[in-house]
C-alpha cells in the first residue's frame, strides 16, 4: 500500500515539474487590435501579416533570449472595427489575456480608444494614427510607427505643385477624429504653400457620395486631397468626380492603399492625375523582404504597403523586449525602445522624431516614396529620405 502510494506520490511530483516547466516557458505574446472588416480592412490584414511574421521570424532566429533561454513569440489580434469602441474592446480581451505588449491599431479612431486601455493596464504599444494627438508626454509607454502627414505632406505636395498647376484645393475626408485631423493637418500644410483651402466632411459608412461630388463640382477647386478617406471609398469618389467632368490632380495625403483606390475607381487610367503617399520605397532589400515572407509564411505578403511599416513596427518590438530582458514589464521595454536606433535590415535606417508636433520624441521616421499617375499612366516612384527634426 505505502510502495502504491510512493509511486502515486511520485508521478504526481512528475507531473507538476512538467507543467511548472511549461508554465514557466519563455514567451512573447503580441496583441494587436487590427480592424478586419468594412472598408478599411486592407489595413488591418496588412498588420495581420506584419505580426503574424515577424512572431514567427522571432521564433525561428531566436531573437530573444531571457535568461539563457530562448523565447517563442505569439500573437494575439481582434477585430478593432475601425472605430473607438471596437478597439477599446478588443483591447480589453487582450488585457483579460494578460497580454502587455501591443502593435497596433491602424488608424485615429482606433488609437482613441485603445489608449486609455493602453494605460490603465499598464501596456506598451506601437500604434498608427494621423490624429494630432496620437501620442504624447501624457502617454509614456505609446510609440508611433511613422511619420503622419505632418511629416511628409509638404514633400508631395511641392511634387505635385511642380508637375500640375492649382492654386486651390478641396479636401474630402469622414468626419470622425480619424478623418478631421488628418484634413486639418493638411489643409494647414496646402495653406503654408499659399493653396486657398475648403473641405468637405461625409459620415464614415457612407455609400453614397453624389451629394459631394455636386459640392466638389460646384466649388471648381484645382485640385483635391482624399486625405484619410478608406481606399475604397476613395476609389469612389474618384470615379464619380472623374465620370462628372473634374479635370484636376488628386491627392491621397492620409495613408496608402493606391491599388485598392485604382481598382474601385476602375483601372490607374481614371486616375489620370493622382499622387500619393507610399510609405516604402521599394528597392532589393525590400524585394528580398518579400521573398522572406513568402518562404517563411508560404503566402505571398498582403497586398497593402502598410505590411512593410507594421513589419518594421514588430520588428523593433521584438528588439525592445529582447534589450529590456523581460516580456512582460512595459516600462523597462518603453525605455529599452527609446534607447534604439531607428533601423531595420531591410528598411533602412532613420530617427525619432515626433517632439516638435507631440512633444514625445518616439515617432519613427525613415525614408518613404511618392507616387505618381500623369496622364493616367503610372510613374516610377520618387524617393524621399527620412524626415529629420534636427
Amino acid at each position: 500500500m505505502s510502495f502504491r502510494l510512493g509511486r502515486l506520490l511520485g508521478g504526481t511530483a512528475f507531473v507538476s515539474l512538467i507543467l511548472a516547466s511549461a508554465s514557466s516557458a519563455c514567451e512573447l505574446k503580441i496583441g494587436s487590435p487590427s480592424v478586419l472588416s468594412g472598408p478599411a480592412a486592407q489595413w488591418g490584414i496588412a498588420l495581420r501579416g506584419a505580426v503574424e511574421f515577424a512572431a514567427k521570424e522571432a521564433t525561428e532566429e531566436k531573437l530573444i533570449t531571457i535568461d539563457g533561454e530562448a523565447c517563442t513569440v505569439s500573437t494575439s489580434v481582434i477585430d478593432s472595427k475601425y472605430t473607438a469602441e471596437g478597439a477599446a474592446s478588443a483591447m480589453n480581451q487582450l488585457a483579460a489575456q494578460g497580454i502587455k505588449v501591443i502593435v497596433g491599431g491602424v488608424g485615429s479612431p482606433e488609437v482613441t480608444g485603445l489608449k486609455p486601455v493602453a494605460t490603465r493596464n499598464r501596456m506598451v504599444a506601437m500604434v498608427n494614427s494621423f490624429a494630432k494627438n496620437s501620442i504624447g508626454p501624457q502617454w509614456p509607454n505609446v510609440f508611433h510607427i511613422g511619420p503622419g502627414p505632418s511629416g511628409w505632406a509638404g514633400p508631395i505636395i511641392d511634387a505635385g505643385r511642380e508637375r500640375f498647376k492649382f492654386d486651390s484645393v478641396a479636401i474630402v475626408a469622414p468626419n470622425d477624429q480619424g478623418g478631421t485631423d488628418v484634413a486639418g493637418v493638411n489643409g494647414d500644410i496646402f495653406k503654408e504653400k499659399g493653396v486657398n483651402v475648403t473641405q468637405e466632411y461625409y459620415q464614415r459608412g457612407t455609400t453614397n457620395f453624389a451629394p459631394i461630388v455636386t459640392r466638389v463640382m460646384n466649388a471648381n477647386p484645382g485640385a483635391l486631397d482624399l486625405a484619410s478617406s478608406p481606399a475604397g471609398d476613395a476609389g469612389i469618389i474618384v470615379k464619380q468626380l472623374r465620370q462628372a467632368g473634374f479635370e484636376g490632380p488628386i491627392f491621397r495625403l492620409g495613408g496608402p492603399g493606391f491599388d485598392e483606390i485604382a481598382r474601385v475607381a476602375g483601372g490607374v487610367d481614371v486616375l489620370k492625375d493622382f499622387l500619393w503617399y507610399e510609405p516604402i520605397y521599394m528597392d532589393e532589400n525590400m524585394k528580398a523582404l518579400e521573398e522572406k515572407y513568402q518562404k517563411l509564411m508560404g503566402s505571398p505578403r498582403p497586398e497593402n504597403s502598410d505590411f512593410f511599416r507594421w513589419t518594421f513596427a514588430a520588428r523593433m518590438m521584438i528588439k525592445a523586449v529582447a534589450a529590456a530582458g523581460t516580456v512582460d514589464d512595459p516600462r523597462k521595454i518603453a525605455d529599452a525602445m527609446r534607447a534604439l536606433p531607428v533601423e531595420d535590415a531591410n528598411i533602412g535606417k532613420g530617427h525619432w522624431i515626433g517632439q516638435s508636433f507631440f512633444g514625445i520624441n518616439q515617432e519613427m521616421s525613415y525614408p518613404f516614396a511618392i507616387g505618381i499617375v500623369q496622364n493616367g499612366q503610372k510613374q516610377p516612384y520618387l524617393r524621399a529620405e527620412a524626415v529629420s527634426e534636427k
